[in-house]
């Protein structure tokens, strides 16, 4: 293959990258506690990053809170020294033993943007979205656990995970990076993932902190919403995923939030964030997301990827503002700090990185692509099984595969969360403007659903049409048993979707199909909720989401009853978008670049499922909603009060296959009004007539109001009734207790 000149000075730049990271990346050498007093580690993170920030120079405060992207290939020039080549670089001070801060994308793995550490490869994860579906926080710990294990071989130590923001809008083409709709569950799995990735010696960031809910205008875009209705939304999952796990820093959004960009609001950074929360770490910037000096007093302490700011504002301009008694000299210090305490606390001084190794090096990959298959296969959502035609028949003679690429792999999501697992994985340039271009590519991993289904039916044929034409697709679907099809819908960082249609005409594929032989399953695997207008004519559909490394083996497992689907809708799936508050064109979407607009997020708190209910619209699946190829139930039902509510009851399989519940217990009515709030969850794997006890405690805040002017979480005293059920809209087994008035400060 003929190659320019560009590309093979890429390939140089990426070799001199790998012998400059295994030469110099490795943190200095920690010195003694008697040397160096903060390396007593008897001593708390408070009490060491206060004793370190005392030794060091202004000059060396502000080195810490600023940094580059250290990926050459956008900028020109020479890998910083002591980069290994990532998203982020903030160097090191040698003589204080502080290590050099290396910052990788995501939650999904460590990427590894445009290969620029040659041959090194890692874990890709399942979405976020199917890790929510899996409704199991102990899978969200394992998968962290597995990206701070890798990250840390490979000499990253601070991991830019932990998107929380909320599904607001069905269409956002970062969805998938997030965990759902509802606040409570959303913190719970992200909190665990990140504990997970921070138990493995690296810092976790926990983003887009805040309302961050699309991307178009993206830069411009000012989200609109009370103050009550941001507490007990989006703001509540960045508090509880927090609360679980203590992330070393908090990313500031591209947005602006009711007036002031995200990175330089005040009162989400200062009075929220680490004032009404206690928050002891650190703030840094989303990539290009700072606009001014004066956002250091206005509660952000790192700025990040500063080549794409108009100035380091964090380097000579902050000097000179602190010089002339602009900005006080205290905050700078606060500044680096913070940013120390985080590094203390997830271990990095005394815990100190060899050198890095890439590739699957320095951890069992083997071990870690099972964890990625376990997560698919519990994140994978039954919506549909008619006449129980799943799990496939092993006496089906003949089985159509049609669509999706399913030969080659499954599909993933674009942008700066894209991990690369394998060598051969497929990528299809997409074209696309500016530097996000260079990350607009649908990858697919290989890991093929159609030859893990023919290793699964040895005694099956199956045929495969790649599914271009419709009416060929419907001829030979015609002499089949049955056909599988894969539909997919690409999703990616820096652009939204439309509609909620399937794209490149599948809907008219899966119609053809489906008339010309009733026994068509369909599987999704899409960023989110999708119209469906060929749902009565199919009596399967599964959601697969983006399955990871190792998905074209889960769906297969889940096709064939080799694994039980145990996966409910993290989001709701409509009926159409026009049941959502923003069903016309994407806000923004024909203004000129820079302009900003307003979206005005006027459901404020009601997200989602509780907004459907609300208003009594009837969505095509409901949250929470998920089939098993078993059948489970719900009784013994005791409630308690006090201070909060105590849940109490008994879930048994009564089908004839082992499986795995995922019961849901919803708030319907508090003493002054009736509404819809999920305030907890369990994942329960039973055998065939098994039971167990669940017994789950709700978190007061969920059965309060945030009352704006005290600043204050109110709690009515009355009867509140709660429902252990299958999914947000069904009855379940109800009962209701009383609950002591109470005032709870946040």
């Amino acid at each position: 293959m003929k190659r320019s000149r560009k590309f093979a000075a890429g390939l140089s730049l990426a070799a001199s990258t790998l012998a400059l990271a295994l030469a110099v990346a490795t943190p200095a050498p920690a010195q003694t506690a008697s040397a160096q007093p903060w390396m007593n580690p008897t001593l708390s993170p408070d009490q060491r990053a206060a004793l370190l920030v005392k030794d060091m120079t202004p000059d060396e405060k502000l080195s810490l809170v600023h940094g580059v992207m250290a990926l050459p290939f956008f900028f020109g020039g020479k890998l910083p020294e002591g980069a290994i080549g990532s998203a982020g670089y903030i160097p090191g001070i040698a003589r204080l033993g502080i290590p050099h801060q290396q910052e990788s994308d995501a939650s999904l793995g460590v990427t590894n943007p445009l290969m620029i550490r040659p041959g090194d490869y890692a874990t890709a994860l399942p979405s976020s979205l199917l890790l929510a579906a899996t409704f199991n926080t102990k899978i969200a710990y394992d998968g962290g656990a597995v990206v701070g294990q890798e990250a840390w071989a490979k000499g990253i130590n601070v991991q830019l995970a932990g998107g929380v923001d909320l599904a607001r809008d069905p269409r956002n083409g970062r969805n998938f990076e997030y965990a759902g709709e509802d606040p409570w569950l959303a913190g719970n799995i992200v909190g665990e993932s990140i504990r997970g990735i921070q138990d493995q010696h690296v810092i976790s960031t926990v983003k887009h902190y805040a309302i961050n809910d699309q991307e178009t205008g993206r830069n411009y875009v000012n989200s609109v919403i009370d103050e009550q209705a941001m507490r007990e939304s989006d703001l509540l999952a960045f508090e509880i995923a927090i609360e679980k796990g203590q992330p070393g820093s908090v990313m500031c959004s591209y947005n602006l939030v009711n007036g002031a960009y995200a990175c330089g609001n005040s009162h989400l950074l200062n009075d929220v964030l680490k004032r009404d929360w206690g928050y002891k770490g650190y703030v840094m910037s989303d990539w290009g997301a700072v606009k001014a000096t004066d956002f250091a007093v206005k509660g952000l302490d790192q700025q990040s990827g500063e080549q794409l700011d108009k100035e380091v504002w964090f380097g000579a301009p902050l000097k000179e503002a602190i010089d002339k008694g602009e900005i006080p000299a205290a905050r700078l210090t606060d500044m680096a700090q913070r940013i120390l305490r985080s590094m203390f606390a997830a271990g990095l001084f005394d815990h100190p990185q060899p050198a890095p190794v890439f590739g699957d090096k320095g951890y069992d990959a083997a071990a870690h692509a099972e964890v990625a298959k376990a997560e698919a296969e519990e994140g994978i959502v039954l919506l549909k099984n008619e006449g129980g035609i799943l799990p496939l028949a092993k006496s089906a003679k003949t089985i159509l595969v049609v669509g999706g690429h399913a030969d080659a792999g499954v599909i993933s999501g674009g942008g700066s969360s894209q991990v690369v697992a394998d060598p051969n994985q497929v990528a299809i340039a997409q074209g696309g403007d500016g530097m996000m271009a260079a990350f607009s590519k649908i990858n697919y991993h290989p890991s093929s659903p159609l030859k893990a289904l023919r290793a699964a039916l040895p005694q099956t044929q199956i045929s495969f049409d790649v599914g271009n034409y419709p009416e060929e697709v419907a001829r030979k679907a015609k002499n089949a048993d049955l056909v599988i099809i894969f539909a997919t819908q690409w999703m990616g960082e820096g652009a939204d979707a439309p509609n909620l249609n399937l794209p490149d005409g599948q809907n008219a594929l899966i119609q053809a199909a489906a008339e010309a032989n009733p026994h068509t399953v369909v599987v999704l695997e899409t960023g989110g909720a999708v119209n469906m207008p060929w749902l009565d004519k199919v009596p399967a559909v599964v959601e697969a989401w983006y399955s990871g490394q190792k998905g074209g083996e889960a769906i297969s497992d889940i096709l064939t009853g080799a694994s039980n689907p145990s996966g409910h809708l993290p989001v709701t799936f409509p009926a159409s978008l026009d049941q959502y508050p923003r069903s016309g064109p994407l806000p923004g979407i024909d203004l000129p670049d820079g302009q900003q607009f307003d979206v005005s997020y006027d459901e404020g708190a009601d997200v989602g499922y509780k907004r459907f209910i609300k208003l009594g619209m009837k969505p095509l699946y409901p949250f929470g909603y998920g089939l098993s190829y078993t059948s489970f139930s719900y009784s013994d039902l005791k409630v308690s009060g006090g201070d909060t509510l105590t849940v109490s009851f008994t879930v048994t399989n009564t089908g004839d296959v082992a499986g795995k519940a995922a019961p849901q217990v919803y708030l319907n009515r508090t003493p002054n009004e009736a509404l819809k709030r999920l305030i907890g969850f369990s994942k329960v794997a039973l055998k065939p007539g098994e039971s167990q006890t669940v017994t789950l405690s709700a978190d007061p805040r969920l059965l309060a109001h945030f009352d704006a002017k005290a600043n204050t979480w109110s709690v009515a005293g009355g009867a509140y009734a709660v429902a252990v059920a299958q999914d947000a809209e069904d009855p379940g087994v109800s009962g209701s207790a009383s609950v002591r008035a109470r005032q709870i400060k946040p």
